[in-house]
């Protein structure tokens, strides 16, 4: 699943792991600096944030930039010399840009977060004091944001497009690995589907679930710094009263309370969506032999095998409903969370509509990182089942037992062919 598209797997997402933690780091503590020596400074402590397009090239973002494409440089000229690969350009390359997309994605958050104080505050200006605010000045404000929507359309129309083709280009590779050992493979059952389907689902989901964790973390980074900040105009948390950050530390226990409750409650889904997909091939591959011969989908066996997926679905369908009310109800709380915890601030009149609507908006950020397993557990239990079938692959390719369920059909089906031999 990853060889075929990444130079020796194991090593090479530890050691991105491990550089970007460094690179990160050198960053925050050294690099943000060393761009003032090439005339592009980070901005003040103190400085106002910047609303507006602009904020995407200012010189430390300028700085920034250089700097991403210097260590992507340095990390993938390590590995084209110590593993030569032939889809490097994607696997290596091809992630680095979906990263810095997913960066920029953030900051395009960040940005709208800065706009939002003066815009908001302009509004509740202009409805508390009639003719105090001009016309012109919400139109040049609203400007400002179709300013940064715009450009943010650009680079997610232009990154799906890439994404896409990133995704074609990691199935392709498993394709051709899987094919070049076909004989060895075509015993398992459902294999023809495991090769069609499982791949191009497996790369995808891999994709999306990589890109909303660095997101996540991204985000975090982001974000953090300013719910700190905002949480300086906050008096008090409902019944907990006054502590320090309050913002970030009911960021943080809301989030872990919705990780670990939806954890809970679906822990059986992996396993009983991995056993759909085998009933549904048995299902199917009898009715493929039934299209060539005639003893092959007799009514008693099609039965048999449409109950067993009936009797599957009926079970997941159960147990989809109760995670799913608890998926619904954390989701619903969640909506409004945050205004309960800033009942006591904003009935004391402490904030602007302009603050209320920034720290909503950070307090969302942060939350949704957190909840990063919150989000995506649907898409990491289909992730689990498509896994287990390939897993059989991988077993068969490197000589090692296959799982029990896989063991079981091959024998069935070792069993159906020494009985076909007999009939011919």
């Amino acid at each position: 699943m990853f060889v075929s598209f990444f130079p020796k797997p194991k090593l090479f997402f530890f050691s991105f792991v491990v550089w970007a933690i460094l690179t990160v780091g050198f960053w925050y503590m050294v690099g943000r600096d060393l761009g003032a020596g090439l005339g592009m400074p980070p901005a003040a402590d103190d400085a106002e944030p910047i609303v507006g397009a602009y904020y995407f090239w200012t010189p430390e973002f300028l700085w920034f930039y250089i700097y991403f494409a210097l260590v992507t440089a340095i990390f993938a000229a390590f590995w084209y010399v110590y593993a030569p690969h032939p889809w490097a350009n994607w696997s290596i390359l091809g992630s680095a840009l979906i990263l810095f997309s997913t960066y920029f994605s953030v900051q395009v958050s960040v940005a709208i977060n800065n706009w939002r104080r003066p815009f908001f505050d302009a509004v509740q200006q202009a409805l508390t004091t009639p003719g105090s605010v001009q016309p012109s000045q919400l139109y040049g404000l609203i400007l400002i944001f179709a300013q940064i929507a715009f450009l943010a359309v650009v680079v997610f129309v232009g990154t799906r497009f890439f994404v896409s083709h990133y995704i074609f280009r990691w199935r392709t590779a498993m394709n051709d690995h899987y094919m070049s050992n076909w004989p060895r493979l075509r015993k398992i059952e459902g294999a023809s589907q495991r090769v069609q389907e499982d791949t191009m689902r497996f790369a995808q989901t891999v994709e999306g679930l990589g890109v909303s964790m660095v997101d996540a973390v991204m985000t975090l980074i982001a974000f953090l710094p300013i719910l700190y900040g905002l949480s300086s105009t906050i008096t008090e948390l409902p019944i907990i009263g006054e502590i320090p950050a309050p913002l970030m530390y009911a960021a943080i226990f809301w989030s872990l309370f919705g990780t670990v409750l939806l954890a809970v409650v679906g822990i059986r889904l992996p396993g009983l969506e991995f056993r759909n997909q085998r009933v549904e091939a048995a299902y199917r591959k009898e009715l493929v032999y039934g299209e060539d011969f005639e003893d092959r989908a007799q009514p008693p066996t099609v039965k048999e095998l449409f109950a067993n997926v009936r009797r599957n679905y009926f079970r997941l369908y159960f147990h989809y409903m109760y995670f799913n009310v608890a998926r619904s109800f954390y989701i619903q709380s969640d909506n409004i969370f945050g205004y309960l915890i800033l009942v006591p601030t904003i009935a004391a009149g402490k904030i602007t509509f302009g603050i209320l609507q920034q720290i909503l908006t950070a307090f969302t950020q942060v939350s949704s990182s957190f909840q990063y397993l919150v989000n995506a557990w649907p898409t990491i239990v289909e992730l689990l089942s498509i896994h287990k079938r390939l897993k059989a692959f991988e077993a068969i390719l490197k000589g090692e037992d296959l799982p029990d369920i896989d063991q079981r059909f091959l024998e069935t089906a070792q069993r159906d062919g020494e009985k076909a031999a007999l009939v011919k």
